[in-house]
């Protein structure tokens, strides 16, 4: 049995190459992996330089699930639209057709002139879809009566402190897959990852200020 075995392996030795890959391929392959994470980069990490580590979040698009679940829970409501994190637009265009004006907030700068592109193309007006190149974060929010975000949840606690500070009494605020820990739904749709929440700034604050000292903190 052992002698069979050994005559499998001496065989599969013969018809297996075991030479190493040569110079060039191996070369080639890795420039092209590492051009393919260049590109990747470009998208998926924005100008994290310009933001605190705390608060970096890399670019994930929203499914096309989330963003129908985003204009159900805008059903009804009109007036400006913030998207923060906007990508490349996808949110902003399906609001702004719904007849919000719009403005999408982006610190890269591809993913910005792609939107701008778009919207040029697509012949949407400037005053129905606007794209800013702008840390929203350094952003004073309170003329928007509707704000949309997909963010990661290390940061929701901070968004919600900002969004409180800044935003009317009549302010919705969606956010996709991560709820504000501590904040009252006043709706949600869709499941799993294309879970969606809605809530109305008023109602939010309302709530915070029936709970103990200390644990109205996000």
């Amino acid at each position: 049995m052992e002698d069979s075995i050994e005559v499998i392996l001496q065989d599969s030795g013969r018809m297996l190459p075991t030479s190493r890959p040569h110079p060039v391929v191996s070369a080639c392959t890795g420039a092209l992996l590492t051009g393919m994470y260049g590109v990747w980069s470009l998208f998926v990490m924005p100008g994290f330089r310009r933001v605190p580590w705390k608060l970096k979040v890399p670019y994930l698009p929203s499914s096309k699930d989330q963003t129908q679940n985003i204009m159900k829970l805008l059903d009804g409501r009109t007036g400006r639209l913030a998207d923060l994190g906007s990508g490349d637009g996808r949110v902003v265009f399906a609001a702004s057709s719904a007849g919000f004006q719009c403005t999408g907030f982006e610190i890269n700068s591809i993913l910005v002139a792609y939107s701008r592109s778009k919207a040029c193309w697509r012949g949407v007006h400037a005053n129905q879809a606007t794209f800013v190149k702008k840390d929203f974060w350094k952003t004073d929010l309170s003329s928007y009566n509707n704000v949309t975000t997909f963010l990661a949840p290390g940061v929701m606690a901070i968004l919600g402190d900002k969004l409180l500070k800044e935003l009317p009494d009549d302010a919705r605020v969606i956010a996709c897959r991560f709820p504000f820990p501590n904040w009252p739904q006043h709706s949600c749709v869709g499941s799993g990852l294309d879970q969606t929440f809605a809530y109305d700034i008023c109602t939010v604050r309302a709530h915070l200020r029936t709970l103990p000292q200390g644990m109205n903190e996000n």
